[in-house]
């Protein structure tokens, strides 16, 4: 009984920090409330919220890809259709935007081809 309760209760402080982070694809919001008292006694409570949009990124090679960071993001399976070279083993080409971007296995960026989605 000891051993479940335990294992119970690790399992929870490690699915906790997994349930409450934001979506990865969530815009970032802030708000900032402002109160402060005129002269006449009253209160007044400004409210002010600002939406900051996904910021893409252009992708160079040797960089880290997070497909997070990606306009458009797909994997592209028909590569042939795009005038591009088959992968090599272990590396698959995905789309950001109108770009095509080669990606090694361990998701580093070995090249990159710019407009081929126009």
């Amino acid at each position: 009984m000891k051993k479940f309760i335990l294992s119970a209760l690790a399992a929870t402080l490690v699915a906790s920090p997994l349930l409450a982070a934001a979506p990865a694809e969530a815009q970032q919001r802030r708000e900032v409330t402002t109160v402060r008292q005129n002269n006449n006694g009253r209160t007044v409570v400004t409210k002010k919220t600002v939406v900051r949009p996904n910021q893409y990124r252009n992708w160079r090679a040797g960089q880290r890809f997070d497909r997070r960071y990606a306009q458009n993001y797909r994997v592209i399976t028909t590569y042939r259709n795009y005038r591009l070279a088959a992968p090599p083993r272990g590396s698959q080409w995905v789309r950001s935007g109108n770009d095509a971007i080669l990606i090694n296995g361990r998701g580093n960026v070995v090249q990159v081809r710019g407009g081929a989605f126009r």
